[in-house]
């Protein structure tokens, strides 16, 4: 089991990820610093906000609520993505890259959440 929420590599990945929005939102037209750009790192952020917050979490049933909110706004970047792909912000290549980076990564937040509910189930 991982000592730190920073272990985990779903955190890993999704810290990497964040990255990249950070990069790529640099490169948005100014007006959009309180509009996309503005909501996409908030969104990336959140992901492994969320997972470092479940790993803090005592009662398994918190712990998988929050990941639910992290996977949850793993589909929000998409969205959010897709809006940037649709204005030019970013070409056809960046966006198929992350939009698979980020559906990978939800995968394996769904991933943890069985292996913490097989771990659940043999405790109980």
């Amino acid at each position: 089991m991982a000592k730190g929420f920073y272990d985990l590599n779903i955190w890993k990945k999704g810290y990497a990820l964040l990255m990249e929005i950070y990069k790529i939102t640099a490169t948005f037209p100014k007006e959009e610093k309180y509009g996309l750009s503005g909501q996409m790192r908030n969104s990336a952020n959140s992901v492994i906000a969320n997972i470092a917050e479940a790993h803090g979490r005592y009662y398994f049933a918190d712990k998988v609520r929050v990941l639910y909110t992290s996977r949850g706004e793993c589909e929000e970047v998409r969205s959010h993505l897709r809006v940037a792909l649709g204005l030019k912000y970013i070409d056809e290549k960046v966006f198929i890259n992350l939009d698979q980076e980020y559906e990978g990564l939800s995968k394996g937040i769904s991933s943890y959440i069985r292996s913490l509910k097989k771990t659940n189930s043999l405790i109980h």
